[in-house]
């Protein structure tokens, strides 16, 4: 029983980087635009959050060095299909090789390399209980944050006025420009943020 709940919990963990990424693409999508370029972002995300980790031994660096790097992405991105009417699929997929072959070339220098130990995560009482405690409760903050992420994403889209505008922009712009609505900032922001 023990190694099935090792394998919930290693399941969890890693399905979190996933559950974050699907969050900013479908951030992209009701925004109307099409991001094929994620796992590219996602390299240079992972090779800046990596050599912040390395160099200053910080994990809440390194976690914010991987933010920044994928939103300047996602912002080029952005840029080239929102104002310079670039083809969205074509953009994406450069984006895509350009971050398999840019993160490579950067982490050749982080081959031997080896972060801190990482600190270990238990809930004081719920951690202890016999299958569940190991399946659930041990798992990186990063996974509960992830599932309120999940459901304020939800109450974002759906329950605010904002929302609303961001659902609007990416089912009508000519709708959402007509009312007002800087469709092309909305756009960008909306990109950046997923």
């Amino acid at each position: 029983m023990e190694s099935y709940a090792l394998l919930l919990g290693s399941t969890l963990s890693a399905g979190t980087v996933l559950a974050i990424a699907a969050l900013g693409l479908l951030i992209n999508e009701k925004a109307g635009i099409v991001n094929l370029g994620a796992e590219g972002m996602m390299l240079c995300a992972a090779i800046a959050a990596f050599a912040t980790v390395v160099h200053t031994g910080s994990f809440t660096l390194g976690l914010l060095a991987g933010m920044a790097a994928g939103a300047v992405l996602a912002a080029l991105f952005g840029v080239l299909v929102i104002w310079f009417n670039t083809n969205q699929y074509a953009t994406g997929l450069a984006l895509s090789l350009f971050g398999v072959g840019f993160s490579a070339f950067v982490g050749i220098g982080y081959v031997q390399a080896k972060l801190p130990d990482t600190p270990k995560f238990a809930w004081p009482v719920l951690g202890d209980l016999p299958v569940v405690g190991q399946a659930l409760f041990r798992l990186h903050p990063l996974v509960y944050l992830t599932v309120v992420l999940v459901a304020l994403l939800v109450w974002f889209l759906y329950r605010t006025r904002a929302g609303l505008v961001l659902r609007s922009v990416g089912e009508s712009p000519e709708s959402a420009h007509a009312l007002g609505y800087p469709v092309r900032g909305i756009r960008l922001g909306a990109v950046a943020a997923g």
